[in-house]
């Protein structure tokens, strides 16, 4: 069954730098639809991903995920990572996020990375991790795996 993306849907590429404090520029085009400039506030939602990325979302949409997080044993991994591997930075006048340096770390993220809107959040990557990923994941396509 297909899910449909809520809007607004976050769609492109980017490719971007972290600047010497681990800021990055969230591109112009993207800051409405994040919610960004909203009277209610400038805070996003970043998360570490199982996939090796960073997650990034508006706040609102992340405190919606949460909340439908169970106590069940079984959402202890989900829960680890939408709430223990978290972090709600704001963006300033300039457009910039600071992105948590443990979640940097453990997305492996250094200065070049790549922004991807997927649907609902956008991904950010570390330039050579998602080559090596994209490359991952098309010699698998090419064995027939899923």
């Amino acid at each position: 069954m297909t899910m449909p993306i809520a809007l607004p849907m976050l769609t492109g590429i980017s490719a971007l730098s972290l600047d010497a404090k681990g800021r990055m520029t969230l591109p112009a085009r993207y800051r409405e639809a994040l919610g960004v400039g909203d009277p209610t506030g400038s805070t996003l939602a970043l998360l570490e991903s199982d996939n090796g990325c960073l997650l990034l979302m508006s706040h609102a949409r992340w405190v919606a995920k949460i909340n439908g997080l169970s106590e069940d044993e079984a959402d202890e991994d989900r829960r680890r990572f939408w709430l223990g591997l978290s972090d709600t930075p704001e963006i300033d006048s300039a457009g910039r996020i600071l992105l948590n340096p443990v979640l940097r770390e453990g997305a492996g993220i250094s200065r070049e990375v790549m922004l991807l809107g997927v649907g609902p959040h956008f991904e950010i990557w570390d330039a050579a991790r998602l080559a090596a990923h994209k490359e991952q994941v098309r010699a698998r396509k090419l064995r027939g795996a899923p």
